[in-house]
């Protein structure tokens, strides 16, 4: 199982580097829930220290599927596709997806996720509470002058 390497961390951050995407089925973990192995899927919340998302990197491989429909109680999810071809269900709803495709899921959506293609199905998923962005994008910002240390 490989291990994700740590970057750097303070109190303001945490940074990792998951190595290269054609490598996420070298991760593996234990569901929580049915406690059977997960091939190619790795969770960031914990490692990161997030309080507010969890984000996952997936990999599906060829001709595969991902092997249950599920629904959550309170967080919707959002689906990257980052390459591959294949379908995505939501309900009754059987659409094509490709590398570029982003789908956003509410928490009572029974969601599932199929790979049809030769090559592995690479996606993300960023998991947050429904209704719980007050502020975003600029309005949430504000500019400093910082000098930056690369230059």
């Amino acid at each position: 199982m490989k291990q994700i390497e740590k970057l750097s961390e303070n109190t303001h951050y945490s940074a990792i580097n998951l190595g290269d995407f054609n490598d996420l089925m070298d991760y593996s973990l234990v569901h929580p829930v049915n406690k059977k192995l997960i091939e190619g899927k790795v969770f960031l919340k914990d490692v990161t220290k997030s309080t507010g998302t969890e984000i996952s990197f997936n990999s599906l491989p060829p001709r595969s599927e991902q092997p249950y429909f599920h629904v959550h109680r309170k967080n919707e999810e959002t689906y990257i596709i980052l390459k591959g071809v294949g379908f995505f269900q939501v309900d009754k709803d059987c659409f094509s997806i490709k590398e570029g495709s982003v789908i956003r899921v509410a928490p009572q959506g029974k969601r599932g996720i199929c790979n049809s293609s030769d090559g592995s199905m690479i996606y993300m998923v960023v998991q947050s509470k429904e209704n719980s962005l007050e502020e975003h994008t600029t309005a949430d910002g504000e500019r400093l002058p910082i000098e930056p240390k690369w230059r």
